[in-house]
């Protein structure tokens, strides 16, 4: 690997002001890979002012739509052109099998290439004529950008989740300062050296590379940042929200889950193991939206169960670079051990550990472990109420729908949620009574990036993608003009 112990400012690669550095480890391995640049609260300041005076003194945020939609296409260009070694480096730093994170790399260039259709758009949708009830007037509502973002993006799918933040931001015209996880920065300072080359102006994305308290907590503590967006867990979205409420900041955020798949009886039982598999094995479970609570329909349950746990301990585990692995390392050692521990806890609470939880046998390296699957999970344990953020599936039976709709909605949570079924009217109905932000039926997991994504309750605030994704980084400026006619008359008559 080459270095990565410089961050890049104001369109500039520059050593940390404490030449800091931290290594970021291949969890397949529990090697070392690179040494990356850890950025201080000095460092986060420069790269705020650097983006303060790209947005008021440069040319980003004046540039026609279509002017920034060349870049964006570029960048999106620039990573498709990348897509093999990208794809790769996103294996080595987070774990994930090579066909997944190929396929992570191009939605992240297709990101781009969206926004940059929208970009193009904002030339037209700018302002819109606001009908008045007073003819000596006329109004309209302008769409401009937000300002200074700062954006803090997680590990689970790097690229990806960066790609989510900055396309957006910068087809609305916004500047940014973005924070990658310290445990999967390497992309993130990939996608630095793309813009460059796309001719981005200076100042305008800058990424700073750290830990969340040396360097997240400054970003968004950061006076000189609009708006701030997060991806991650409850309790750090927590505390930058109270940091944004002391400067009333924008805010998004993106945060957990725990999503339920509602299986009725009438479903065919190959296709729901399937999805079942592909809502909380994909990725080894550390998706925000995985749908690791499953309801299935007492007539189905035993035997949905045991092809499930038949079909499970088939999946191959491994090095994410190896052909034919399905499911690779999680993502560090702190995460390994709140799995394996919330797998204990899951067996010390009376659920039936079905499958899984152990290391492998074949690998005595790296933080692997075996798909869990869970059966008669009690509805008060812990895992069943809090998300694990690991290849653990906690399974129980119900009844009738009623039933099923209550326990799914049950939660603390609300991003996604899935049902399945082969009468369409149910699972419409039953899609329309979820309290989530994302419901999918008959499948678990697609996603889209014209559609919008976001949850209910704590999940988080707002939606990123499509329009609504856009939307996060605009605001709407009223300009109304005196027209013709009388004057009111209120001062002189």
């Amino acid at each position: 690997m080459k270095s990565y112990e410089q961050l890049f400012i104001d369109g500039r690669w520059v050593a940390p002001v404490h030449n800091g550095s931290f290594e970021t480890i291949d969890p397949s391995t529990e090697q070392t890979i690179a040494k990356v640049a850890a950025a201080t609260a000095e460092d986060v300041d420069l790269a705020v002012k650097a983006a303060r005076k790209a947005f008021d003194e440069g040319p980003w945020p004046r540039m026609r739509g279509g002017d920034r939609a060349a870049v964006l296409r570029r960048i999106g260009q620039g990573i498709r052109d990348r897509l093999p070694e990208l794809a790769e480096i996103e294996v080595r730093d987070n774990g994930k099998p090579l066909p997944e994170a190929l396929w992570d790399v191009g939605d992240a260039a297709g990101c781009f290439e969206y926004y940059a259709d929208l970009a193009e758009q904002l030339d037209e949708r700018a302002e819109t004529p606001v009908a008045l009830p007073d003819e000596r007037f006329s109004s309209v509502a302008r769409k401009e950008p937000v300002g200074v973002a700062g954006a803090i993006t997680p590990w689970n799918f790097p690229i990806l989740m960066a790609a989510w933040k900055v396309a957006p931001a910068l087809a609305a015209g916004c500047t940014m300062v973005l924070k990658p996880s310290e445990l999967t920065p390497l992309t993130a300072l990939e996608l630095a050296h793309i813009a460059a080359a796309a001719d981005l102006p200076p100042g305008v994305l800058n990424i700073v590379t750290g830990t969340g308290k040396d360097a997240g907590a400054p970003l968004s503590e950061h006076p000189g940042i609009d708006k701030l967006a997060f991806t991650g867990s409850v309790p750090t979205g927590s505390r930058i929200m109270q940091a944004a409420a002391r400067d009333i900041k924008n805010v998004s955020l993106e945060l957990g889950g725990k999503s339920p798949f509602i299986v009725f009886d009438d479903s065919d039982i190959d296709a729901a193991v399937e999805w079942i598999m592909f809502g909380i094995f994909w990725n080894q479970g550390e998706v925000c939206s995985a749908t690791s609570r499953v309801l299935v329909q007492r007539g189905i349950y035993e035997r949905l169960l045991a092809r499930l746990e038949k079909e499970a301990r088939k999946i191959s585990i491994g090095n994410g670079l190896q052909e034919g692995v399905l499911l690779g390392p999680l993502v560090s050692k702190g995460q390994y051990d709140k799995v394996r521990e919330a797998v204990q806890r899951g067996k010390d609470e009376g659920a039936h550990l079905m499958t899984g939880g152990a290391r492998p046998a074949h690998l005595d390296k790296g933080y692997f472990i075996e798909p869990v699957v869970f059966a008669d999970v009690p509805t008060d344990s812990w895992i069943w109420k809090e998300e694990i953020f690991g290849p653990v599936v906690c399974i129980r039976a119900f009844d009738d729908e009623a039933e099923a709709v209550r326990l799914a909605n049950d939660s603390r949570f609300g991003l996604g949620a899935a049902v399945m079924s082969r009468d369409d009217e149910r699972c419409e109905r039953v899609a329309r009574a979820l309290r989530a932000g994302i419901v999918w039926i008959n499948c678990s997991q697609p996603t889209f990036t014209e559609a919008p994504w976001g949850g209910y309750k704590q999940s988080g605030i707002g939606r990123e993608l499509g329009e609504w994704g856009l939307n996060n980084y605009l605001e709407t400026k009223q300009i109304t003009r005196y027209v013709s006619g009388k004057p009111w008359g209120w001062y002189i008559r």
